[in-house]
């Protein structure tokens, strides 16, 4: 009788999904189902049945993985501030000179919310509960530490080199970026129709862009006589 094991190639096994690659899926695509629904409908109107009917599981497993509603929207909560976090490490602010890191930083913001109008709207929703769930959450307070840390030291540095203004506040700097961006886009609609004005269309977007990098920069620039000090410091 003929040989014909080599007739047909090997079969080559193909890797198991094992329980912890279903899990993280599993969790992953609740987080993902809770995002869209906390957003569009607060945490009081979000329903953990939606939710899991749009991650494709049932409430048991919802249940199982985050132990309860409140629980599950601080993940969401924690899972949003990852990201955007994530997103600032890749600019780089330490790599450039101070301010192109400044105005970096300034467009970063206001892409981003743009490009994911959910975050305000889970950070609204949590303001609304008085932050009672980002008040438990120690993940949130690490990932929060490390940009002012990397904003602080941009500060220094360009006061060190004349270029900004000393005693500059990292934290309070960070805030007024994100309130120049939060505000005008979390008000848009009424923004727009009491000065009537679309404030949503692309030129007014640049505009106001363009707004934001000059106010920040401005405030930035050292005071008369600060320039000179600094140089003085340099030698």
């Amino acid at each position: 009788m003929a040989d014909t094991s080599a007739s047909f190639p090997a079969r080559v096994a193909q890797p198991r999904r094992g329980p912890i690659r279903d899990s993280e899926r599993t969790q992953a695509a609740i987080l993902s189902a809770a995002t869209e629904e906390f957003a569009r409908h607060g945490l009081d109107g979000a329903r953990v049945e939606r939710i899991a009917l749009r991650a494709r599981t049932n409430k048991r497993m919802l249940y199982y993985y985050f132990r309860s509603k409140d629980d599950l929207f601080l993940a969401v909560l924690e899972r949003a501030y990852d990201r955007i976090r994530t997103a600032e490490k890749a600019l780089s602010l330490l790599d450039v000179p101070p301010e192109e890191g400044v105005r970096r930083l300034v467009r970063f913001t206001w892409e981003y919310y743009l490009a994911n109008p959910e975050f305000l709207t889970l950070l609204h929703t949590e303001n609304l509960h008085g932050a009672s769930h980002l008040k438990r959450s120690r993940a949130a307070r690490a990932m929060n530490s490390p940009l002012i840390e990397t904003l602080d030291h941009v500060l220094k540095r360009g006061a060190a080199d004349g270029l900004f203004r000393s005693g500059v506040d990292a934290l309070q700097l960070y805030i007024s970026i994100a309130g120049l961006a939060y505000f005008y886009l979390g008000n848009n609609h009424t923004l727009s129709a009491v000065f009537g004005r679309d404030l949503a269309r692309p030129g007014a977007r640049r505009e106001r862009l363009a707004h934001m990098v000059d106010v920040i920069t401005g405030y930035l620039r050292p005071v008369a006589g600060a320039v000179d000090e600094g140089r003085k410091r340099r030698r």
